[in-house]
């Protein structure tokens, strides 16, 4: 069993420990020793995401605190190996208060439009996966066309109706609880969410306040009001990847390995074609702008991959 899935992202690493192993710290490098094979180390300030998804992997608190120096999302997952908890630093700004004090105070015109371009850029990137995947991309560009302010018409659910039947099939249905598809779907959602929040944290907003979810028991809300534009770069990685599978989906070293590179694709913000791990930086820092009314436009550096539909 390998004892690490190891995805270079410009400097950042995503690393899965799925196996038994103790993971400590000794001059800034993570040490991980496994009974049997020869102890590994990586530099702490080359990781990004680390992924422990073993009952038997043990860490130590030296490591973990490392970690959150080094703005390195950590993320347990539980005995489905689905992530189940992410470990984030409390300061991953210098001007955290001051940023989340005027992310309190977001006006609701602002969280509205905000929240209008989001779902426009979710719906538009659902019509690239569908244009890619079966060729057919109506009616959702026209959809993302008539997204009001705060959508009001929820349109981003009509468009999600259409959009799972015609990629997966008529009786698929999207189930967070679900195995089969839905399992590779949550994983691949739980992972991007991660990275998300790391990004959120390190711009000084604080990934519990949202602009469209609100719920006391979720600590992810602003996490899960952006990553909606990402949703669709999974969903077009699971629809790929069950074209190859031959039984039904799960999760296996190879799946898990072919959804963590996701993260290492390349997308396009403000012209600029990065790996989405990188370009969620940008990504971030244009919402805190947007919300502490640095920018006056409220047009966030939205995450676009790089797949063209034709013109309406």
């Amino acid at each position: 069993m390998p004892l690490a899935i190891f995805i270079p992202a410009m400097i950042k690493r995503i690393i899965e420990i799925s196996s038994p192993a103790r993971l400590s710290l000794k001059n800034q490098q993570m040490i991980v020793e496994r009974e049997g094979f020869e102890t590994t180390t990586v530099p702490i300030e080359d990781i990004g995401i680390l992924i422990s998804d073993h009952p038997q992997t043990s860490h130590t608190q030296g490591l973990l605190s490392a970690c959150c120096e080094n703005n390195v999302s950590v993320i347990i997952s539980n005995k489905k190996h689905i992530p189940s908890a992410v470990l984030l630093p409390l300061d991953g700004n210098s001007l955290h208060s001051k940023t989340i004090a005027e992310q309190i105070q977001i006006t609701e015109p602002t969280r509205k439009r905000l929240w209008q371009a989001i779902i426009q850029a979710k719906i538009r990137e659902q019509a690239k996966v569908l244009h890619q995947a079966i060729g057919d991309s109506s009616p959702l560009p026209q959809f993302a066309l008539r997204v009001k302010s705060g959508d009001p018409e929820n349109l981003e659910a009509q468009a999600s109706r259409i959009y799972w039947q015609k990629l997966f099939g008529p009786n698929f249905r999207r189930n967070p609880d679900g195995a089969d598809i839905n399992i590779l779907l949550n994983y691949g959602y739980a992972v991007m969410r991660a990275a998300v929040a790391r990004a959120i944290v390190s711009t000084g907003l604080h990934p519990s306040l949202g602009l469209h979810h609100h719920n006391q028991y979720n600590s992810f809300c602003l996490a899960d009001d952006l990553m909606e534009p990402l949703r669709p770069a999974v969903d077009m990685k699971v629809y790929e990847l069950c074209k190859t599978l031959t039984g039904e989906p799960e999760l296996t070293p190879d799946t898990k390995r072919i959804l963590l590179e996701i993260l290492n694709k390349d997308c396009v913000i403000n012209n600029t074609r990065l790996p989405i791990m990188v370009a969620l930086h940008r990504y971030a820092a244009s919402i805190r702008k947007a919300i502490c009314g640095e920018d006056k436009k409220l047009v966030p550096e939205l995450l676009y991959r790089g797949v063209e539909i034709p013109e309406l």
